[in-house]
């Protein structure tokens, strides 16, 4: 038995077998507990609401509502909840949008079980936990223009394949605009044509297929 309270830890992930590899791994410890585990988003909210965790895992991409909607949602109705990103996803958008939402730190589910356990115990005390690797691509991407809502319709539109014309019809605007805003997107992402602008913010998590 711990001589410190323990941790009381919710893990919200949706892959079966790594909730049950993180709930061996934490409850192996002295210092913390595993009080539940959500599928989705919208369990992690009501198990929140309902137990009130010291930390949160939080995966970023989960069926019925998303990590980054579930920390929003928890964050505004508990404004100490500390949430710490565990994903797969390293590009800077989903970086830089988990951050955004809230959470206080971002772990990648292939880092080690003692850089899992240090976060857990570094938010838990007050601190934010953002590796070297995770910060150097949060620094890149917040010197990266933000692409307003009109541009992410038509990047999401020409991951689908669509043409100008499409797009167009799509959204109702002339293709002018839609050329005005593709030339945007671009150069908003740094790139020459618009493979490159899908690749880039493919790589960067701005965008998912």
């Amino acid at each position: 038995m711990s001589q410190f309270p323990l941790i009381h830890v919710l893990i919200a992930d949706d892959h079966v077998m790594v909730a049950q590899g993180l709930t061996i791994l934490l409850e192996s410890q002295t210092d913390i507990k595993v009080i539940g585990r959500a599928s989705n988003g919208r369990e992690a909210i009501a198990l929140f609401r309902q137990y009130q965790p010291d930390i949160v895992l939080m995966d970023l991409r989960m069926p019925e509502i998303g990590g980054v909607e579930a920390t929003i949602t928890i964050r505004a109705e508990f404004k100490q909840a500390r949430i710490i990103v565990l994903t797969t996803y390293d590009g800077d958008e989903d970086i830089y949008r988990g951050l955004q939402a809230g959470a206080k730190g971002y772990v990648l589910k292939d880092a080690g079980a003692e850089e899992l356990l240090s976060a857990i115990r570094a938010v838990h005390a007050g601190q934010q936990y953002i590796p070297p690797a995770v910060g150097a691509k949060l620094a890149e991407r917040m010197g990266i223009s933000e692409l307003s809502n009109r541009e992410l319709e038509v990047l999401n539109l020409m991951a689908r394949g669509k043409n100008n014309q499409e797009i167009s019809t799509e959204l109702l605007i002339s293709e002018s605009t839609v050329k005005f805003h593709t030339k945007n997107i671009m150069s908003k992402l740094g790139a020459s044509d618009r493979a490159q602008a899908l690749i880039t913010a493919l790589k960067r998590g701005v965008i998912a297929i």
